[in-house]
């Protein structure tokens, strides 16, 4: 069974919408498109290259996948050549209850049953990684069916646009996979991965934490 790794660009109050660029999530008047780009630096670009190695699969909402679309095979032989050539190269999985345009070699529409084409996906790929896509990053969440979360936190409050975490999140415990790793711009790299169990709870205020007590 392969994994699934949900990888998420958001800002310090956790907005992750159109990180990449004005255009592209501009029908609900987010006045911030392309917030990600004046915080990348050499060493972020290093890191995310790396974050997609081994990647066979993509799987992509809709939104995500019309700007992918649009922009990733026009990109071979360019600065991004490697990423282009993966992301040309490997099937890609869209969900969608519209008539999306598949004309982008290896394009495939899931079935309405979200959460079961998602399962069978799983079985034949073994690095499956989900860009991006907001609204259907929820319903992973809401199923947990995920294996790695990766989270870039920039240094930036925006005060608006879609959420990280934005419906979809159901108490869940995550276990840090490796130590974060911040760029010389203050971006952090944090990777979780799904945990066991729903979170617990405690009493900061019991004795045998000596909470408020004096020595």
């Amino acid at each position: 069974m392969g994994l699934i790794e949900i990888e998420l660009f958001a800002t310090l109050d956790l907005v992750g919408q159109a990180p990449g660029g004005p255009d592209e999530d501009p029908d609900d008047g987010f006045p911030f498109g392309g917030w990600q780009a004046p915080l990348l630096d050499k060493v972020t670009e290093a890191q995310i290259g790396a974050a997609y190695e081994g990647t066979d699969a993509l799987l992509l909402g809709r939104r995500t996948y019309d700007v992918f679309a649009a922009y990733w095979p026009h990109q071979q032989g360019g600065e991004d050549n490697e990423i282009a050539a993966l992301f040309n190269r490997v099937p890609k999985y869209v969900a969608s209850r519209g008539d999306p345009d598949l004309s982008w070699a290896g394009s495939t529409k899931l079935g309405p049953d979200l959460a079961g084409s998602v399962r069978e996906i799983r079985e034949r790929h073994e690095h499956i990684k989900v860009v991006g896509s907001l609204n259907f990053v929820q319903t992973l969440l809401r199923e947990q069916l995920y294996d790695r979360l990766d989270l870039w936190i920039h240094p930036i409050v925006l005060g608006v646009g879609k959420k990280v975490f934005e419906g979809g999140e159901v108490p869940t415990n995550v276990t840090l996979l490796a130590p974060p790793v911040a760029d010389p711009k203050g971006t952090v790299y944090l990777r979780y991965g799904l945990g066991e169990g729903t979170p617990g709870t405690g009493d900061m205020s019991a004795p045998d934490r000596g909470v408020g007590r004096d020595e």
